[in-house]
């Protein structure tokens, strides 16, 4: 199986949808009638969850009407925050089928149809026009692609001159090795994680200026021990991570806890 077709299938586990519709029904929402708060719990696929999708987006000085490329958008929790909260019009590309059909119904539900669009693509193949963004947007995806250089020329490629790269990502921490399961991962195959000196060098040698980067490990593990001392939600990560996400989950606070991973923020400019 190619890299591409098994984080795929990692990801797209089959029958999302109608679980994901049911556990909205039994936490007492209307599916039908959805705010994006609504979905917080399931659809910010990232650690920190939605205060981390906002903290970015300040970060990153996002400006009304502003044109977004959310690249491993999953199922756009992100894109329709930045939509709803900051006005921009926000693309969606995911490797994962069901996350992009699932995704779209979702945005459809919560009014947002107008703002935030879905791609089924490859962030290795972007589907979109050179320049065509002002800010190209990535939480947590860099994990499962092993060509680091060929994602640096495509989010480049995407992006406007002038335009902005604004990141928050898992990166290889100084000890190894990560102990798995993980959410992006659930075996060694499938995780192309790279420090953050390697990192900033990659993408300074595709030609961004780095304008930010803070290291965000310690709010990382505070965040975890504080929903893993929680009892299990009805909406949670368990939706789309199956019967592993408990493993999953104490696997990554072991992991920062560890310093086996870190988690970093950062903003580029092209």
């Amino acid at each position: 199986m190619t890299d591409a077709r098994a984080v795929g299938a990692h990801y797209g586990r089959g029958g999302l949808e109608a679980r994901l519709l049911g556990a909205l029904r039994e936490a007492g929402k209307d599916p039908e009638r959805l705010a994006p708060v609504d979905l917080a719990p399931v659809d910010q696929f990232h650690i920190g969850g939605r205060d981390a999708t906002l903290a970015l987006a300040r970060r990153a000085a996002l400006e009304r009407g502003a044109r977004v490329l959310d690249v491993g958008g999953g199922l756009g929790g992100p894109a329709r925050t930045l939509a709803a909260e900051f006005g921009c019009r926000v693309t969606v590309v995911d490797l994962t089928e069901e996350f992009c059909r699932v995704g779209a119904l979702l945005t459809e539900r919560t009014g947002l149809a107008d703002r935030v669009e879905f791609r089924h693509g490859d962030a290795l193949r972007l589907p979109v026009k050179n320049g065509e963004f002002d800010v190209v947007w990535t939480q947590h995806s860099s994990m499962n692609v092993a060509d680091k250089a060929g994602l640096s020329r495509e989010l480049f490629r995407a992006l406007r001159p002038g335009g902005r790269l604004a990141m928050h990502e898992i990166l290889a921490g100084p000890e190894a090795p990560v102990h798995f399961p993980v959410p992006w991962a659930s075996e060694p195959s499938l995780s192309h994680l790279e420090t953050p000196a390697a990192a900033r060098d990659r993408l300074t040698v595709a030609g961004f200026t780095e304008t930010a980067w803070t290291d965000r490990s310690a709010e990382a593990i505070a965040w975890f021990r504080e929903r893993l001392s929680q009892p299990p939600a009805v909406l949670g990560l368990h939706l789309l991570l199956g019967a592993d996400a408990p493993a999953m989950l104490r696997n990554i606070l072991r992991n920062l806890d560890e310093r086996r991973v870190v988690v970093a923020e950062a903003v580029f400019h092209r």
